[in-house]
């Protein structure tokens, strides 16, 4: 089976070089190549031809491929089906901002966090991503796009820290000066609430931007939407939030979905200010995405707006998610694996 050299840090791809019977300067010419987004190995013109041969052999940098593109017509946002090498397949969205290009990549095929209002966990969970496959959705899609993109958030398919591992690596392959050079403050990982994993985080990547989905102020509630808050409950979880902020000195995104009726009344917001007032933190408030399977309806914008306003004037920042790629099934809690 060819090696997926996309896994491979700097160090990893001298060694392999080596084994080739090259210098391990090669394998830092080799990396360099690959982080610059080279489709094939014969792009990379500065390599002997005979050791481009020996990699046609034993290597491939195309772990993702795109199989289905969408567009949303309001906003310009691109959805894409990637298709793994073994056949499986996960969804990212490409989004366009004052900023420049974000991708939100997926981190698992499928979840097992069951989350009752997400389409990812709808056909249950495959199997984990690794860091090689999720560095190629990124290039699959800026030859796709046709465009650079300078940040990524993993928020797509799976929970990250169910797959803490690989997503470490591929967050320090992005950071490589010798490759992407991606800043840490252009990353974002959005978790369900696995406190071991938000423990780990704040000491490894306390420059990467966190964001803990909340959706719910009780436990009674959350539990019935949000499985994972039966293992890591509310009182708990924003313990841990609390020490990620004082160790790390950075501001926390919680994601609300405001799903009509259910969770965005006056006294949800008024629930929600009494547990994160005085917390170094910033509510991203998102009218749920509708999933046909699931029939829950997200709140107006109007609804959303006021409900901001609340948090606002009660001194707990937040702001409406601008909407993106709703047209096309690739806003937040849509993605899924598609056949």
């Amino acid at each position: 089976m060819k090696q997926n050299l996309l896994d491979f840090n700097l160090d990893e791809m001298k060694a392999f070089a080596a084994a080739l019977g090259e210098k391990p300067y090669r394998g830092k010419q080799l990396f360099q190549w690959i982080h610059r987004g080279a489709g094939s190995f014969d792009e990379m013109t500065d390599l002997p031809a005979a050791f481009r041969e020996k990699l046609k052999e034993e290597a491939d940098i195309t772990p993702a491929r795109v199989i289905r593109r969408q567009e949303d017509p309001t906003d310009g946002t691109r959805k894409f089906l990637f298709e793994l090498a073994d056949g499986e397949r996960v969804e990212g969205v490409f989004m366009a901002y004052r900023y420049g290009n974000s991708l939100c990549v997926s981190s698992q095929v499928g979840c097992r966090m069951g989350c009752t209002f997400c389409a990812s966990a709808l056909d249950g969970f495959v199997r984990n991503l690794s860091a090689g496959e999720m560095l190629g959705q990124l290039f699959a899609a800026e030859r796709e796009a046709g465009e650079r993109i300078s940040h990524i958030v993993i928020m797509g398919m799976g929970e990250p820290f169910d797959n803490y591992e690989q997503v470490s690596r591929f967050l320090n392959l992005l950071h490589d000066p010798q490759g992407r050079n991606m800043g840490w403050r252009a990353m974002t990982v959005s978790t369900s609430g696995i406190i071991p994993g938000i423990v780990a985080f704040g000491k490894d990547f306390p420059q990467v931007n966190l964001a803990i989905s909340l959706h719910r102020t009780k436990d009674e509630d959350r539990r019935k939407i949000m499985p994972v808050d039966r293992k890591y409950p509310l009182e708990d979880l924003l313990e841990a939030a609390r020490e990620y902020t004082e160790k790390t000195r950075r501001r926390i995104t919680f994601e609300y979905a405001l799903i009509a009726g259910e969770n965005d009344g006056d006294r949800d917001a008024e629930d929600l200010t009494r547990i994160l007032r005085g917390m170094l933190c910033h509510v991203n408030l998102i009218p749920l995405n509708e999933v046909e399977e699931i029939g829950k309806r997200g709140s107006s914008r109007v609804r959303a707006q006021e409900f901001a306003d609340m948090l606002e004037s009660a001194g707990v920042p937040a702001t409406v998610r601008r909407r993106l790629g709703s047209s096309i099934d690739g806003a937040c809690g849509q993605l899924r694996r598609r056949r």
